[in-house]
C-alpha cells in the first residue's frame, strides 16, 4: 500500500508539472505573439523558459536539501537528484524528444539563428565534462557557465531586435485583447507556475521515497524518471509543434531549454550550495558522455549541412534506448 501511494504522488508530481507546463507555455506563448518576436527566438528564449522551470525547481528544491540535511543517505540522494536531473533531462531532450521531432519533421534549420546556441550548449556541456572529473563543480566552471548564460540571453535579445515576425506583427497590431482573454493568459500564467512548482516538490520528495523502496539507485532515478518527468512540457511542445508543423518552434525551445539546464540550473545550485555542487560518479563517468555524444549527434551534421535529417533522429533515439538500458543493468 505504501509503494502505490508513493507510485500515485510522484505521478500526480508529473502531472501537474505538464498540465501546469502546459498552462505557463500557453500564457508565455501569448505574450511572445503579441510582442512580435521570430518564432525560433520564441522557441528559444520564452517558451525555452517556461519549459525549464521544472528542471531548475527540481534541482534547486533538492540542492536546497542536501544543505540543511542532516541525514548523510539524504544528502546524498538530494546530490544525485540535484545534479543528475539537469544533466539527465538534457540527454533526454535531445535523445528522446529532438529525436521524435526529426524523425517526424526533418527539415532546414537556418544556420544564423542554429549555430550560436548549438555552439553554446556543447561549450557548456563540455565545460561540465572537464571540471567535474574531481566529483564536484566548483566555483571556476559555474562562472563559466553563467557567462554563456548571460551570452545566450543577449544573443537572443539581439536576435528579437534584429527582426521580427511580419504576420504576428500584423496580428498584434490588429488591437488591444480583450479583458477576457488578458485574464485567461494570466491565470494559466499564476496557475501554471504554481502546478510546476507543487509538482517539482512532489517529484523529488517521492523519487527518493521510490528509489529506496524499489532499491534503484537516485542516480538512476535522477536521470530516468525524473529527468523524463521534467522533461514532459519540452515532449508536449514538441508534439504540438510537429502538428501544426512548426519546426523551428520545437527545435528552438529544445536546444534553448537544454543551455538553460546546462547553464543556469548547474551554476545556480553550485552557488546555493555554497560554491561547489557534488556530482555523483555516475553523472560523470556515463552520463555527461551520453549527454556529449548525443549533442554532437544532433548539432555538429546540423550547422555543417543547415538540415535536420531522419538519420539523426533514429541515431539519437538509439542512443538513448543504449544509454537507458545501459544505466538501469549494470
Amino acid at each position: 500500500m505504501e509503494i502505490f501511494i508513493i507510485c500515485l504522488l510522484f505521478a500526480l508530481g508529473i502531472v501537474l508539472i505538464v498540465k501546469g507546463g502546459d498552462w505557463f507555455v500557453d500564457a508565455a506563448g501569448w505574450i511572445a505573439e503579441v510582442s512580435g518576436i521570430p518564432k525560433f527566438v520564441i522557441g528559444a528564449t520564452i517558451v525555452s523558459l517556461a519549459t525549464t522551470l521544472p528542471e531548475l525547481l527540481v534541482s534547486l528544491f533538492a540542492t536546497i536539501e542536501s544543505v540543511t540535511a542532516t541525514d548523510p543517505a539524504i544528502i546524498a540522494a538530494d546530490r544525485a537528484i540535484a545534479a543528475g536531473n539537469a544533466i539527465g533531462s538534457v540527454t533526454a531532450n535531445i535523445g528522446l524528444i529532438m529525436a521524435i521531432s526529426i524523425i517526424f519533421m526533418p527539415g532546414k534549420v537556418p544556420r544564423r539563428q542554429f549555430a550560436p546556441k548549438a555552439a553554446m550548449m556543447m561549450a557548456a556541456c563540455l565545460i561540465l565534462v572537464i571540471f567535474s572529473r574531481g566529483g564536484s563543480l566548483g566555483m571556476l566552471p559555474s562562472v563559466l557557465l553563467i557567462i554563456i548564460f548571460a551570452v545566450f540571453i543577449t544573443e537572443n535579445v539581439i536576435s528579437a531586435k534584429r527582426g521580427s515576425d511580419p504576420a504576428v506583427v500584423e496580428l498584434a497590431d490588429t488591437g488591444k485583447p480583450t479583458k477576457r482573454v488578458v485574464t485567461v493568459n494570466i491565470l494559466k500564467f499564476i496557475f501554471g507556475a504554481a502546478g510546476i512548482v507543487i509538482g517539482a516538490q512532489l517529484l523529488v520528495d517521492y523519487g527518493k521515497q521510490l528509489a529506496t523502496l524499489i532499491g534503484v539507485p537516485e542516480e538512476i532515478i535522477a536521470v530516468t524518471m525524473i529527468a523524463i518527468g521534467t522533461s514532459l512540457p519540452e515532449l508536449v511542445t514538441t508534439i504540438t509543434a510537429i502538428a501544426k508543423k512548426e519546426s523551428s518552434m520545437s527545435i528552438g525551445n529544445i536546444v534553448g531549454a537544454n543551455i538553460l539546464d546546462l547553464t543556469m540550473i548547474l551554476s545556480v545550485c553550485s552557488f546555493v550550495s555554497g560554491g561547489t555542487l557534488e556530482v555523483p560518479a555516475q553523472t560523470v563517468n556515463i552520463d555527461l558522455w551520453a549527454c556529449l555524444a548525443v549533442g554532437a549527434i544532433a548539432v555538429v551534421p546540423t550547422v555543417i549541412t543547415q538540415r535536420l535529417r531522419r538519420w539523426q533522429g533514429f541515431a539519437l533515439l538509439g542512443i538513448y534506448v543504449a544509454y537507458v538500458v545501459y544505466i538501469c543493468v549494470v
